[in-house]
């Protein structure tokens, strides 16, 4: 099977094939993507990934006509199946519809952002303007696409039907090569009125009700429609998109839909009380999701992303925030500039120290606010004010992290991004495979479970992060760990500390936890002990004792001190 996922600056073709009677990822080839200037077609960027895939692996998978050959021909020439994912392009623009402006429009902005997009207009029963001003303002704004909810099933007719009166006006004015895709998430006993008014009008998709009663949101199902929707919108702006969409049987999914579809898949397999945290830091947009006993919450925040959107993240967080993840005293305007040549230059590297240090700022900054915003979605019974919930494992994924200098300093990133509580593990995606086994599962999911199994993504090892207040140097937690070897380890963990215990990759240990002075370590409550086996990783057991939420010092020489001391403790 080969997979390719199109992103805003990398273009990467991935092959699977079976090895010993089982599925394994095989190689990667990559190159820059030619989305932008001064190709603007995404095919040249495909070409050139798979010939690098090619000259890697030794096979022809394209014919000398620069066609897929699929299936695969008896010499070994070609792939059997084929699966593709997009993020590259700028967010679409769209326009939201509903009709109480913190109930179903509020579904319709968090269904908007289950994909890449911006929400450029709002309109609801609030909204005094008249229709003529609305509709202007949809002509004027030329959005990709329009979502429609408001009424429950049974409730709400004619207010709804007025509202699609300036959407449907709006869409028969616009030219034909401009007409946005329209998908309708409200009332379902209104579906044949709204289509019989907006067929011919518009590019028309129904969605099962966002909102069926005014206390329960569902996004599930609308959020495969925007992702078709999406694939399709992209198909008409981006040159070679088509073609893509079209070896892919009309299955291309945007990369944060295949990411989403992976992260709720862990969840199903995992069947535990906790949840499964997916965190994407790439260059089009930072992706969070999270899946709680199947149920999926799927934030996409360009917005957040390491590239032309990086300025929008000053909209939301201060230079001071940013800085204080700085391990040296940067000033506030050299961040500031960072921040816009990254914007303009998003496949530049970091050239120096200081610049490393600024990206890595950003990469904490970018998770710390994208969760903020996701976990607005989370189910109300997993919510904990100002703390992420209880999550294991965590995959993390994107460039910033899987290029760290050291597998340390890329688990320091998701530490102070993430803040975990309890007992979790961290797990890294350093192949950058998730999106396209969530892509695969839709095929094939024996492959996407087989290579989940392998050794393909890093296994960082398990984390413990107990919560509670104390003064800095306060003995919060015992901890004792008895390998299966019998070497038996214990350690008295001070508040403010970050403590790691080595135990290797393939062995295992039970670990008992005693905490101090009612602090909560994930046993069913504050001051609560317990015993748990853990296993091995990269960087073995890792207490993080630093707090929840976590503090950083204000004082530069103090904080500059604490960072090269926590990172020294996960080997630099």
């Amino acid at each position: 099977m080969l997979v390719i996922d199109v992103g805003a600056v990398s273009t990467r073709a991935m092959l699977f094939d079976v090895v010993d009677g089982r599925y394994r990822f095989l190689a990667v080839g990559s190159a820059p993507s030619t989305d932008a200037a001064p190709f603007y077609d995404v095919g040249e960027g495909v070409q050139r990934a798979i010939e690098n895939l090619q000259e890697i692996t030794g096979r022809v998978i394209i014919d000398e006509n620069e066609r897929l050959i699929i299936p695969a021909t008896r010499d070994g020439r070609g792939v059997d199946t084929f699966a593709a994912t997009i993020s590259a392009g700028p967010p679409l623009k769209v326009v939201a519809v509903g009709l109480l402006e913190d109930v179903s429009l509020e579904s319709t902005r968090r269904l908007a952002k289950t994909t890449y997009t911006g929400v450029i207009e709002t309109i609801s029963l609030n909204d005094r303007r008249k229709s003529d001003a609305r509709i202007d303002s949809i002509l004027r704004l030329r959005p990709d696409l329009i979502l429609v909810a408001g009424g429950t099933d049974g409730g709400a007719s004619q207010s709804v039907l007025k509202l699609l009166e300036a959407v449907g006006l709006a869409c028969y004015l616009t030219a034909d090569e401009q007409k946005p895709e329209v998908i309708y998430a409200g009332n379902q006993e209104l579906t044949e009125e709204v289509r019989s008014s907006l067929t011919g009008f518009a590019s028309l998709h129904f969605a099962p009700n966002i909102r069926p009663m005014l206390e329960m949101e569902n996004l599930d199902a609308a959020q495969t429609v925007v992702a078709e929707a999406s694939a399709r919108v992209r198909a008409r702006q981006i040159a070679g998109v088509r073609n893509l969409d079209e070896w892919a049987g009309g299955g291309l999914l945007p990369t944060a839909s295949a990411f989403g579809r992976l992260i709720r898949f862990l969840s199903r397999a995992y069947d535990s009380p906790k949840g499964v945290l997916g965190v994407d830091v790439g260059a089009s947009a930072t992706t969070i999701a999270a899946a709680f006993h199947g149920d999926l919450t799927l934030g996409v925040y360009p917005e957040y992303g390491l590239g032309r959107g990086l300025p929008g993240l000053l909209e939301d967080a201060r230079l001071e925030e940013i800085a204080q993840w700085l391990p040296q005293n940067v000033p506030l305007e050299d961040i500031h500039d960072y921040i816009y040549n990254k914007s303009l230059f998003p496949g530049t590297l970091p050239a120096t120290k200081e610049e490393l240090a600024i990206e890595q700022a950003l990469a904490r900054q970018v998770m710390r606010c994208g969760l903020r915003r996701a976990a607005g979605g989370f189910p109300a019974s997993v919510s904990r004010r100002g703390l992420l919930p209880p999550m294991a494992p965590i995959l993390a994924s994107g460039s910033v992290l899987t290029h760290a200098p050291t597998l340390g300093s890329c688990l320091m990133m998701m530490l102070d991004g993430l803040q975990p509580v309890g007992v979790t593990t961290m797990v890294l995606d350093q192949n950058h495979l998730a999106a396209a086994l969530g892509a695969a599962a839709a095929i094939n999911p024996i492959l996407s479970v087989q290579v989940l199994d392998s050794s393909t993504f890093v296994y960082l090892g398990t984390v413990i992060s107990p919560v509670g207040n104390a003064r800095p140097g306060t003995p919060i937690l015992r901890l004792r760990m008895v390998q299966s070897n019998g070497n038996e380890t214990t350690i008295d963990i001070k508040y403010g500390t970050l403590e790691a215990i080595p135990l290797p990759l393939g062995q295992s240990a039970r670990v008992h936890l005693q905490p101090f002075h009612r602090f909560d370590v994930g046993m069913g409550g504050p001051g609560r002990s317990g015993s748990l086996v853990v296993h091995g990783g990269a960087l073995g057991v890792v207490i993080d004792a630093r707090g929840r939420p976590l503090r950083m010092p204000k004082d530069v020489g103090r904080r500059q001190e604490a960072m090269q001391k926590w990172l020294w403790t996960l080997g630099g």
